[in-house]
């Protein structure tokens, strides 16, 4: 089968290469999935510089969201099993981890219900407790991550704030349903967030950035609020000063999604469960802004870490150059 392999460590245009490999066996409760469509998420790229927090044995396959095809025909989303991973014609995943595809989204779409949006839910309803009628303002709204949590803040009926960056951009979050749109690169986001907000700040802030957007969320924060950390696409790490967190009387809540796959899996289901029902009367749809065949893979990865994409991107074995599956 064809699978991009990675041999080296280092930015994914430069170290993932196409190669003609051995279809993969699974192990002990594993399954072998035909690989529909996978969708790049940013934890790709920092796999592939060596710098996520599993560090799998080179070569491995990168991609670790998928829609394929189970042996006797079933479509399912599932997280690949590690050097198994979705960019590639087949696939290894845990059997207990495979979770049916909605019947309302194509293949692409399916991919990209995963990752993103559970970590939205768990961020937004077990972490953050987000209420209707409260203000939530999400970092790189246009972005993968961050158009997931804007579109389940509005289906919770909060008032959702986007920050992005670029015209383009912002274009996208008012398509996905924010309220209100704040450019950083041509805003100062802290007035824009407190004007939008009578000067009060928001409840619940969503941020995949770290770094200035961290710094940003610590100033407009409301009372009582909740800033979600869920990752550091800037590249900076925040120290966060609990002084400040003390004075102003907010919560710093940490979500890594991937932890309760063993500390609570039975939650997994149930936000899936949630999330296809929210999917099947049209109150979330992945933002899917690019379907590339398998070949284009390292291509678009390198495209999402550089930060260039909106939405998601998904990479399709079936698709040919042409565009044609």
């Amino acid at each position: 089968m064809q699978a991009w392999q990675v041999h080296e460590n280092g930015e994914p245009s430069e170290v993932m290469r196409l190669d003609e490999i051995d279809t993969p066996t699974p192990g002990g409760g594993q399954v072998l999935l035909k690989v529909r469509a996978a969708n790049i998420n940013f934890p790709d790229a920092l796999l592939c510089r060596g710098h996520y927090q599993v560090r799998p044995p080179l070569p491995f396959t990168p991609g670790v969201e998928i829609c394929g095809e189970t042996e006797d025909g079933r479509r399912v989303i599932a997280n690949p099993a590690l050097p198994y991973g979705g960019f590639a014609e087949f696939a290894v995943a845990d059997a207990a981890a495979v979770l049916p595809a909605p019947e309302s989204l194509d293949d692409a779409e399916a991919a990209a219900l995963h990752i993103g949006y559970q970590t939205g839910w768990f961020g937004l309803h077990r972490r953050a407790g987000l209420e209707a009628g409260e203000t939530l303002l999400v970092h790189a709204a246009a972005g993968g991550v961050g158009s997931a949590a804007v579109q389940l803040g509005k289906a919770a009926g909060a008032r959702v704030i986007g920050v992005v960056g670029g015209a383009d951009k912002a274009a996208v979050a008012r398509e996905l349903g924010c309220d209100v749109v704040v450019d950083r690169r041509s805003e100062d986001v802290i007035g824009a967030v407190k004007e939008a907000t009578g000067g009060r700040g928001a409840d619940v802030i969503y941020d995949p950035v770290g770094g200035e957007a961290y710094d940003q969320s610590a100033k407009v924060v409301a009372f009582e609020g909740r800033i979600v950390v869920v990752g550091f696409a800037s590249g900076r790490i925040p120290s966060p000063a609990l002084n400040h967190a003390l004075v102003k009387n907010y919560s710093i809540l940490g979500l890594h999604w991937g932890l309760y796959n063993t500390k609570n899996p039975k939650l997994i289901m149930h936000c899936h469960e949630q999330l296809t029902e929210l999917a099947a009367r049209g109150a979330i749809k992945p933002l899917v802004s690019e379907r590339v065949p398998l070949g284009g893979a390292a291509a678009a990865v390198q495209r999402v870490a550089d930060g260039v994409t909106t939405g998601r991107v998904a990479v399709i074995p079936g698709l040919t150059e042409g565009g044609a599956a």
